[in-house]
């Protein structure tokens, strides 16, 4: 079993970047793709991005392609998603998921999630 415990984020001015990051525990991170997915009040969950195994991969949803760069360190059994060029509707909670398989963490399901980091963004 892996655990996975997001942290970075907080509140933040519309235009403004956040890193946020995803450290595993329980087992090696290297044996999964990773996914990060964001649930706002009121609104279905939202796959906003995802990277490989070996991080040769990655994919963005749409809404933030561009804005969105996810990277990894495996020998820290880290992932990163750095946001930038913020907006108010992307307050929500931020949280990674895992799954051996690339597809997986892209549309589910994924085996492991964390509980997420909060984001907030001003106008």
């Amino acid at each position: 079993q892996v655990q996975l415990v997001e942290t970075g984020g907080g509140l933040v001015q519309a235009g403004g970047s956040l890193r946020l990051s995803c450290e595993a525990s329980g087992r090696t991170l290297s044996r999964y793709a990773v996914g990060w997915f964001r649930q706002a009040p009121g609104k279905e969950r939202e796959r906003v991005g995802a990277i490989s195994r070996t991080g040769g991969s990655t994919w963005y949803a749409e809404s933030v392609k561009d804005r969105f760069t996810i990277s990894r360190d495996n020998a820290k059994n880290t992932v990163y998603l750095l946001m930038n060029t913020l907006k108010t509707e992307y307050t929500a909670v931020y949280c990674c998921e895992v799954n051996e398989d690339f597809t997986a963490v892209r549309v589910g399901p994924a085996n492991y999630w964390g509980r997420g980091t909060p984001v907030a963004v001003s106008s």
